[in-house]
């Protein structure tokens, strides 16, 4: 994506199955808004999925999906989704997708890495929904890592990973693990002013309704959120990432078009 008088407009879309892009009409005043679709229907073994959103300078751009990616069970090949996010100078950018649900035995790898130049921002963030509560599965076995990482300019500001390998009942169950969370989701905004911000966003998610926290690091604030419930989880997580974009970037409070 390019700004052009001030318009973000698609510079450049390759798109392969089973991933396509779509840019819906979005209500005035909205940023431009890049919806991915899965026309497979979900995740199988053995599938790699590569999405790569590159938000020239000054481009002002949000990103999102249809609607929420299923894992499925695997016979034992892994798959992947990478996820390349790259945000130009003076650029605002935001990867919002809704959630991923990984069903029982599943065998998943996702991993995220956003590059910032130095005068670039970003909002960013992906909910996880273990197992399908509508058919009561909880996550009994399987193999699940994600991973973060954050650049400015080529340096690194923020790495995260989370590991989870065979029997995973123990660890989503106990006190020092999910303690019985069935959702999860993490927030990140990557300014060179994100400090100034935490205050407030600890107001913000403070009436979450939900179990959450938030933190900073130099130049990366990071939200997080825990629940049993993942419909309480979502709904919590959409109305701070709305209220915050509002606070820090002056953009009307409300979540991705195709969340409602």
């Amino acid at each position: 994506m390019r700004s052009a008088d001030g318009t973000t407009r698609l510079a450049l879309l390759e798109q392969r199955t089973p991933i396509r892009v779509l840019f819906p009409r979005v209500p005035a005043g909205e940023l431009t808004e890049a919806v991915l679709i899965n026309t497979g229907g979900g995740v199988v073994g053995g599938d790699r999925l590569v999405v790569e959103i590159v938000a020239g300078p000054e481009a002002r751009l949000r990103a999102t999906s249809q609607a929420a990616e299923k894992v499925y069970r695997s016979a034992g090949p892994l798959s992947t989704l990478e996820v390349r996010l790259e945000v130009g100078r003076d650029a605002w950018l935001e990867w919002l997708p809704q959630e991923t649900i990984l069903f029982d035995r599943c065998r998943f790898r996702r991993q995220i890495l956003l590059e910032l130049a130095p005068s670039a921002r970003a909002l960013a963030g992906e909910i996880t929904v273990c197992g399908r509560a509508a058919h009561g599965e909880r996550l009994g076995f399987g193999s699940i890592r994600d991973r973060w990482q954050v650049r400015r300019d080529g340096r690194l500001l923020w790495a995260d990973a989370l590991r989870l390998e065979g029997e995973l009942r123990a660890c989503l169950e106990a006190p020092f693990g999910l303690a019985g969370a069935r959702a999860l989701a993490t927030l990140i905004y990557v300014a060179e002013d994100a400090r100034s911000w935490l205050e407030p966003a600890r107001a913000l998610i403070g009436a979450a309704g939900v179990s959450a926290g938030v933190t900073c690091l130099p130049g990366v604030l990071i939200g997080r959120w825990l629940s049993p419930d993942a419909a309480a989880l979502r709904r919590a997580y959409a109305a701070f990432a709305a209220g915050f974009r509002a606070l820090v970037a002056g953009l009307p409070e409300r979540p991705p078009t195709v969340w409602s």
